[in-house]
């Protein structure tokens, strides 16, 4: 029987402390961002950790790459907060349940695998705006509520801050080069959170931003009328949502598969990302996704095994029963140097060395991701723009290198070779390669080295064959690949063109 639980395959080797120190660092990172998000969209602090919890788990177990971490991500809530306001959490509940089904039938349809249609370009630019909506969100831990009004820290409360902050990243940095064998960003916390209690430091704490007490994340089935103009309500943001959630997941699976040299299945992420939505919606979770920051925080401690998933999930459930008290005194500038720490490893520094090298049109749409993905924090939105504009770009560049050789034979027919692509964007090019008029009366077109993709190329050969026609000559394609030759006659009622049909050549066996 196949073990799908890397965690329980002891024929592969796993660091069980490195794995169960990285998964305590990343529900250490998890908390406060999935209260912060939580609390950002209007909803209750609590379901922003039940999020964080059954994401974590159920990903942790059932998806498609170790090492990747899920939880309750702002990309996903943040397409929500128009819902909550105009219908209320219920209907967050069913969207967030729908948006699970939506994922789980892109998986099944194994529709992951157009992920590899995000150019480089894209992915740079994603990453970058990634990491500065990372580090930026973090400087929300700068700010207070005074007489009602949302203040920047002055004084007293900036410098302790600021100087916690400066300790914890000092640690990450320093600690690596001195041993490995525990995570650089657990002893940061570890570290301020002793330095806090010890002298009695007055300054921003976790339970600041809400209490992370609670009980088990409770069965609910979604109070909402179920017919159809329930439906129509939920649909859309349901099926934006995991469109966020599953382009954000894949993605993050593609860094992962860098960084650690191994292939991650994406259509069994985008299941396992469905079925954990679907348990949220029923659970009241407020949804989520792969998260990237914590997803290099795991990656950083060391961890490579499913291990660490599931002790980030478990710990963050522990400590939603019994462990509040001690989270709540957990100084947020700790946490804050963490994820500041992995916003600047998570900046793609590397593309600033190529930029030189790169064509002038991905450099632009690098920045044009990167620049959408910090001002609307829609990665979606960012990446699908960034996609056509790639997209365009070859088309327009592959549209310029069609061409063609002539030579006449001894028989006094003339032969076209063609080379590059035929399609909408090089027709025009195409029909300029003939001289109609002083071509003999047979004209041979030679498709070795191209291919008609689409109907703007057939309809481009039928015009060329009527004109042609009309100058009383003949035209015949040759060397057309099977699948140009099925485009074709799928045209029969359009087109009509002689095409020679070039010998099959069988290669002889061992039978």
């Amino acid at each position: 029987m196949k073990l799908y639980l890397q965690l329980f395959d002891f024929s592969k080797k796993i660091n069980y402390k490195t794995e169960i120190l990285a998964g305590l660092t990343v529900a250490m990172t998890m908390i406060p961002e999935s209260l912060s998000f939580a609390i950002l969209a209007g909803f209750p602090p609590l379901t922003g950790l039940y999020a964080a919890f059954i994401m974590g788990l159920i990903t942790a177990v059932l998806g498609g790459r170790p090492g990747l971490v899920s939880g309750g991500a702002g990309a996903t809530v943040i397409v929500l907060i128009a819902l909550m306001k105009t219908q209320g959490i219920e209907y967050v509940f069913a969207a967030v349940a729908l948006a699970g089904a939506i994922q789980i039938l892109v998986g099944l349809f194994k529709l992951g695998k157009f992920v590899r249609l995000v150019p480089q370009p894209v992915m740079f630019g994603f990453v970058n705006g990634l990491a500065v909506i990372i580090f930026m969100s973090q400087l929300e831990q700068f700010k207070t509520l005074v007489n009602g009004k949302i203040e920047w820290l002055s004084g007293s409360p900036l410098y302790i801050m600021l100087a916690l902050v400066l300790l914890t990243v000092s640690i990450v940095v320093i600690l690596p080069k001195i041993t490995k064998a525990i995570p650089a960003s657990l002893v940061a916390i570890i570290v301020v959170f002793i330095v806090v209690l010890g002298f009695g430091i007055d300054t921003k704490l976790v339970k600041d931003i809400a209490s992370v007490k609670g009980g088990f994340p409770p069965f609910h089935i979604p109070g909402v009328p179920f017919n159809l103009e329930t439906l129509k309500t939920i649909f859309p943001y349901a099926l934006i949502m995991a469109g966020v959630g599953l382009t954000e997941g894949l993605l993050t699976l593609n860094l992962v598969d860098e960084i650690t040299e191994t292939k991650g299945d994406r259509n069994r992420e985008s299941i396992a990302q469905g079925i954990a939505n679907i348990a949220n919606g029923f659970f009241t979770g407020m949804g989520g996704c792969p998260m990237i920051a914590q997803t290099l925080v795991n990656l950083s401690a060391g961890a490579r095994a499913r291990l660490s998933g599931i002790i980030a999930a478990v710990t963050i459930l522990v400590i939603i029963l019994v462990g509040a008290p001690v989270i709540d005194r957990v100084p947020m500038a700790a946490l804050v140097g963490v994820m500041m720490m992995v916003a600047i490893g998570t900046f793609e520094w590397m593309s600033f060395k190529v930029i030189n090298k790169m064509p002038r049109q991905d450099i632009i749409i690098g920045i044009l991701v990167a620049v959408i993905t910090i001002w609307l924090h829609n990665l979606a939105l960012a990446v699908l723009i960034g996609v056509i504009i790639s997209a365009l770009v070859f088309a327009w560049e592959s549209s310029k290198r069609i061409r063609a050789t002539t030579h006449t034979d001894a028989d006094g027919s003339k032969h076209y070779e063609i080379f590059g692509p035929l399609f909408f964007g090089s027709v025009a090019n195409f029909n300029e390669l003939f001289d109609v008029a002083h071509d003999p009366a047979l004209v041979i077109i030679d498709f070795k080295h191209s291919r008609v993709f689409d109907m703007s190329g057939i309809d481009a050969l039928n015009k060329l064959t009527e004109k042609y026609s009309n100058a009383n000559k003949r035209l015949q394609l040759k060397h057309l690949s099977d699948d140009c030759r099925r485009l074709l006659k799928n045209a029969d009622e359009i087109i009509q063109v002689n095409i020679i049909e070039d010998p099959v050549y069988r290669v002889a066996t061992e039978r």
